[in-house]
């Protein structure tokens, strides 16, 4: 039989049976690497010979009669991720020798659960795109399409779980780095409740390994199917116990209902920045609809949402801001002409953010807070959210130096590259879980997804309904 597609809960389920072994599966998943992953590139930094040794200490722990979340289940880890012994570059060629000793507190947790860590996936350089291929590493490919992009930046975790290359993977979400390459490749993806997940040692390459706490990153699971996510958020949930002092293991609502006609969902397919493509309109009408026929309450506009444009200026300023701290850019003549007063688009947003005080930054945490005031009284009305991930399918690989200069084609019309993150800023803002879901295929044969957005640190709501979906 071949398991490679195989989701992780099939897999703990027939290693319990005693019908396959932990090292049959690893010796099965490195054999497909390296048959296949020469078209694809997502498996950056291999780490083939350990697995082996996770995968043989994994059956012999079951023949003692242990039993852990995950042991056994071969698995993949973002690049970002510090991995004992493996290079932990971020892209970025001048790290390229930097190889930490110790592991990330999100690898540490994967391997107590008794993951086998096949190695590690490719990303974008300092994880700053939404495409993914860097100088240490090369190209993604989209498995579906190798002259597209398999999205940014847990790209090489998505390729990797669309070719079989194991069960289960770790990513992060700043700007739908989760959820776009999930969409972009068919496969389930969540960003938790901001907070949720401790994020220790996913850190770009110059800096220590502490905890700190983020102003709008995550980290979270990808996986082909909705049941794993919640499987690996399992093990990935609670705080670091180096600020926390306590175990990891916390205690999340249950989902509010188990029933798909007992959701209340609100469903958008319009944004005020930037136009929804055809092909992902669609995605979100066959979500409505199976809502609908399953006797579900679907709305499509109201008045509790909060005001989309006034949170995609908030986004981009908090996103901008925040990049150019942690990655400071040189001078700018276009920066320091600065854009006119009067300029609302999110470029000049963007331009402006660059340049941000601490009172500017200040004003906009202010408005976010009064945005998760606004989520709040929504979601006492409905339990999701439900619209894009991003106006498009897949799009073709652009390596254009200056992402400022890119463009995204949205059905023949061409919008500014990074104003495609809008809808992944919509959930990122306010810190609230969404989930990732497929939802069919383009015309063209490409995968389109949608994302359910919940409310704060109720994770398994989306995620229930996600499940309830794909069945």
């Amino acid at each position: 039989m071949d398991w490679s597609f195989q989701s992780a809960e099939n897999l703990l389920a027939a290693m319990r049976a005693g019908a396959v072994t932990s090292l049959e599966l690893t010796e099965e998943a490195i054999a497909r690497i390296e048959r296949e992953d020469e078209a694809v590139n997502a498996i950056c930094v291999p780490d083939f010979d350990r697995a082996r040794s996770a995968a043989l200490a994994a059956d012999q722990a079951r023949a003692r009669g242990e039993d852990r979340p995950l042991l056994g289940v071969p698995v993949t880890v973002k690049e970002s991720y510090d991995v004992a012994g493996l290079p932990t570059t971020w892209g970025m060629p001048p790290h390229r020798d930097h190889v930490p000793d110790e592991d990330a507190v999100q690898v540490s947790r994967l391997k107590a659960a008794g993951a086998v860590v096949l190695g590690k996936t490719n990303v974008p350089l300092g994880l700053q795109d939404i495409q993914t291929f860097n100088d240490v590493y090369g190209t993604t490919n989209n498995p579906w399409d190798h002259s597209r992009t398999s999205g940014g930046s847990s790209g090489g975790s998505a390729a990797a779980l669309a070719s079989g290359f194991g069960a289960l993977s770790i990513g992060s979400d700043l700007a739908g780095s989760l959820r776009t390459p999930a969409h972009f490749c068919g496969v389930y993806a969540h960003k938790p409740t901001l907070g949720l997940a401790a994020v220790r040692g996913m850190v770009p390459p110059s800096e220590p390994a502490l905890p700190v706490e983020q102003d709008l990153a995550v980290v979270g699971p990808m996986a082909r199917t909705a049941r794993d996510l919640t499987l690996l958020l399992d093990v990935m949930a609670g705080p670091d116990p180096l600020t926390s002092g306590v175990a990891h293991r916390v205690t999340l609502p249950p989902a509010r209902h188990e029933r798909l006609g007992d959701f209340r969902v609100l469903v958008l397919d319009e944004h005020p920045f930037i136009a929804t493509g055809s092909a992902v309109r669609a995605a979100v009408h066959r979500v409505a609809a199976a809502l609908a026929d399953a006797g579900a309450h679907v709305e499509r506009h109201s008045p509790l949402l909060p005001d989309l444009a006034e949170a995609a200026t908030l986004y981009m300023q908090l996103l901008i801001s925040g990049s150019v701290a942690r990655f400071p850019t040189g001078p700018d003549e276009q920066l320091r002409a600065g854009p006119s007063p009067d300029d609302r688009s999110l470029d000049a947003v963007r331009l402006r953010a660059m340049d941000f005080s601490h009172h500017d930054w200040m004003a906009a945490n202010h408005r976010r807070e009064i945005h998760r005031h606004g989520w709040r009284q929504l979601f006492a009305e409905f339990d999701a959210v439900v619209c894009p991930i991003t106006p498009t399918p897949a799009f073709p690989h652009d390596h254009h130096p200056n992402p400022l200069q890119r463009r995204i084609d949205i059905d023949g019309v061409e919008h500014p590259y990074f104003d495609q993150l809008v809808w992944a800023g919509l959930a990122t803002m306010p810190g609230l879980p969404a989930t990732a879901v497929p939802a069919g295929r383009s015309s063209g044969g490409l995968p389109v997804g949608v994302q359910i957005v919940g409310p704060m640190f109720e994770d398994r709501t989306p995620l229930r309904l996600a499940e309830l979906l794909a069945a």
